[in-house]
């Protein structure tokens, strides 16, 4: 891994060489040419998922899929994993869970959700995606700019302080309606909850039916689930952080 200066320079330079660039060279550089070194997808299998699922899968399909089952997710979205994961052939998709000892410590009865979001966040998905990522120099995210918040000033590659990896965000310059032809172009499944009109899909207690990520953690001071910020650290925080 490389240092702290050593990082930001080089995510600097990667920016610069690959800003014209294509999202599917991008991901062959990483996964094709390993200019990045060993390279991981994580995937949420939500709703625009297929994309960056079916761009890997053209390149690679040993590609390691990293899936974070937080033992909250939707039962559709379980079934959307394997059944799109078949489709496309992917031969090393690996599901992360939570530490069954941490989990029976820290949210015993399954309702840290309700009084500390962020902690239950940190605890389910930004631990076991921590712990699944050690073996790798970078990894690709599907987020784009479009999604607002503190996505607007994406850029396509980031060093991820504290840990030494560049993420990879291919797909950062995108729009809805190009994300949504893609799909449309290549026949890729949607996620059966897209229909139902959920425009974002994360866990089945936090999500509800709206458009884009307004649907997540609706009511609360909260728009990410903390696995893209805190540089690669696990922070624990209160409702809202």
């Amino acid at each position: 891994m490389l240092q702290s200066s050593n990082l930001l320079e080089r995510a600097t330079r990667l920016n610069t060489h690959f800003a014209e660039a294509q999202a599917i060279s991008l991901l062959e550089a990483a996964l094709h040419d390993g200019q990045f070194g060993k390279t991981a997808l994580v995937s949420s299998f939500g709703a625009e998922a297929a994309v960056l699922l079916h761009m890997v899968s053209e390149i690679d399909r040993n590609t390691p899929v990293l899936f974070i089952d937080t033992e909250m997710l939707f039962a559709e979205t379980l079934q959307y994993q394997r059944e799109l994961g078949d489709l496309l052939g992917l031969r090393d998709l690996r599901v992360l869970r939570a530490d069954e000892m941490e989990l029976a410590a820290e949210d015993p009865d399954g309702t840290l959700h309700k009084t500390m979001p962020d902690a239950c966040c940190a605890l389910r998905k930004a631990a076991p995606l921590a712990k699944g990522l050690e073996e790798f120099d970078a990894w690709i995210s599907g987020r784009k700019r479009y999604q607002g918040g503190k996505r607007e000033q994406l850029s396509l590659l980031e060093a991820e302080e504290g840990t030494g990896r560049i993420k990879l965000n291919p797909l950062a310059n995108w729009s809805h309606s190009e994300t949504a032809a893609y799909i449309a172009a290549h026949r890729l499944p949607p996620h059966p909850l897209v229909a139902k009109g959920y425009g974002s899909i994360g866990c089945a207690p936090c999500t509800v039916p709206a458009k884009g990520r307004e649907g997540r953690w609706q009511g609360q001071n909260k728009t990410e689930c903390g696995i893209h910020f805190g540089a690669g650290k696990v922070v624990r925080s209160g409702a809202g952080g």
